[in-house]
């Protein structure tokens, strides 16, 4: 695993390095300069560009405080990932696509946007849609320089849109529930998360975006970070859309030790921080390393040690909520449209054992599909639909099945199987794309972008028209169809709300 990262990241920086020219922007954190290179030669790149102080020293485990003005900031090569680990089990990710791997260059001082936008466009004022990438991870990993997800080639392609990725503390330093802190300052990467959406409105202009239509899209945990999003901030959203890739607000996975703080305590334990009051207890840990923070967390994690310890978000009542239908039901979200949609075979990558030659448990995969993934993606479309029919939701079902992405015969459109397919990326590992692929891809490419240039009414333009109980959805990659109908009642046959039906598979 550690030469399949270090290759990868040597990937990343090579593609980086290749430089014809630096381009110089303003921003509110400094002069950013950014890169163009060869292999995108329309694309400017600003990469690892701070919004905010560094969290750490008396700034960890407090909200993000907006970076001040610098003088000059290098942006040509991505900045630290925030704090976090790579396991050691066996897995698709580790064994199959490897692309998915976030490069283990961490450190506290983390918290920045990644820039692509069309170089034309970069001399001008406020112009091209955004989409602003929030990245999956199980609030635990994830990063700006995932090799899968790097739009650059998305944006070559495109000059239409700008893609901005946003970094955000997970594990023990995002989501630490500790008794030290105030309850509603618990969820530190969703407030990480709204700030950076604060920078890049103020900002975005100077990179020829537009900051009136800024669409928030995330994948699995990312997803769920867009929801929660639309739900916390009605009276200022920022964002014009929302696309929520396999993950909304609906699917349950809220903190675990509850009002104890039981595993905050017991890494300040560890380290001689305990027997202590709250504030001291969140003090003294702040002087231990973040390194040592996460080889604690990693090395139980490996071992199965219990107690295992899990840092994912809380109920806070202001960034989380424990109540999505109720507060659907009544209007309570930002009623802006949005795009949802899962895969066929999410499951398929993450149900363990990982057996190469026979796969895996493929009823407790259909399952876990179902459960996780498309039920809570129903049960959102319905309670948006409920709560106000006249904002628009745009269901999708994706089943590419490529074998440069999923080369095992039981993978198929597995969890994030569809990323590089949307950023382009599809041919970086295990050989080339068919033609087949390479139109999936475009399509895809083309209607995210069109939501993102006007959400209300850009999808309909291209055919696919927003949900209705009666209506239908659009299936992609399927069966050698680019983009084909299905109906809606076959998306939600399978769901009894958030639970599915006995004996139930997952559509198509």
């Amino acid at each position: 695993m550690v030469t399949v990262v270090a290759l990868l990241f040597s990937f990343l920086q090579f593609q980086t390095s290749q430089a014809r020219y630096r381009w110089t922007v303003h921003t509110s954190s400094g002069e950013v300069t950014g890169f163009i290179n060869k292999t995108t030669p329309n694309v400017a790149q600003f990469l690892g560009v701070p919004f905010a102080e560094s969290p750490e020293g008396p700034l960890r485990w407090l909200p993000p405080v907006l970076k001040s003005r610098k003088g000059r900031i290098d942006a040509t090569a991505f900045g630290n990932n925030c704090p976090q680990y790579l396991g050691n089990l066996t897995t698709v990710y580790s064994e199959d696509a490897t692309g998915f791997v976030t490069p283990q260059n961490i450190g506290e001082d983390c918290l920045s946007v990644s820039i692509w936008a069309p170089k034309k466009e970069c001399s001008e004022t406020g112009s091209l849609p955004v989409i602003a990438w929030l990245y999956g991870g199980g609030f635990n990993e994830g990063g700006a320089n995932v090799p899968y997800q790097n739009p650059a080639k998305w944006v070559e392609r495109s000059q239409k849109h700008i893609v901005v990725s946003i970094n955000y503390r997970v594990n023990i330093f995002g989501f630490p529930n500790a008794a030290g802190l105030k309850d509603d300052e618990q969820n530190l990467g969703f407030l990480d998360q709204r700030l950076g959406l604060e920078w890049i409105r103020r900002n975005i202009a100077n990179f020829g975006g537009d900051p009136n239509r800024i669409t928030v899209w995330g994948q699995s945990a990312g997803a769920m970070s867009a929801d929660y999003l639309n739900f916390a901030y009605l009276e200022d959203p920022i964002i014009s859309g929302l696309i929520m890739d396999s993950g909304t607000a609906q699917i349950q996975g809220y903190s675990v030790d509850g009002l104890d703080h039981s595993n905050f305590t017991f890494v300040a334990t560890h380290f001689g921080c305990g027997n202590l009051s709250a504030k001291a207890e969140l003090d003294c840990l702040r002087n231990v390393s973040s390194e040592d923070i996460i080889a604690l967390i990693k090395e139980r994690s490996d071992a199965g040690t219990t107690p295992a310890l899990m840092f994912v978000a809380t109920v806070d009542n202001r960034t989380l909520f424990a109540n999505y239908t109720e507060r659907a039901l009544v209007g309570n979200f930002s009623k802006k449209p949005a795009i949802v949609g899962t895969n066929a075979d999410e499951a398929t990558s993450f149900t363990l054992p990982y057996d190469r030659a026979n796969g895996p448990d493929i009823k407790a995969a259909h399952l876990t599909t179902l459960g996780l993934f498309l039920c809570p993606a129903v049960k959102t479309t319905q309670d948006r639909y409920a709560g106000d029919p006249s904002t628009a939701t745009y269901r999708y079902l994706y089943g590419g099945n490529f074998t440069n992405i999923s080369p095992q015969w039981w993978e198929g459109a597995f969890h994030s199987s569809e990323l590089p397919l949307v950023f382009g990326t599809h041919d970086l590992l295990r050989g080339p794309s068919t033609p087949f692929e390479i139109a999936v891809s475009e399509k895809m490419q083309d209607y995210w972008v069109a939501f993102a240039e006007d959400p209300v009414n850009g999808l309909p333009k291209m055919g696919w028209n927003a949900y209705e109980p009666t209506g239908d959805a659009v299936l992609i990659g399927w069966h050698d169809v680019v983009s084909q109908p299905i109906a809606e009642a076959r998306l939600e046959a399978p769901c009894d709300g958030l639970i599915p039906r006995p004996g139930a598979l997952p559509p198509p």
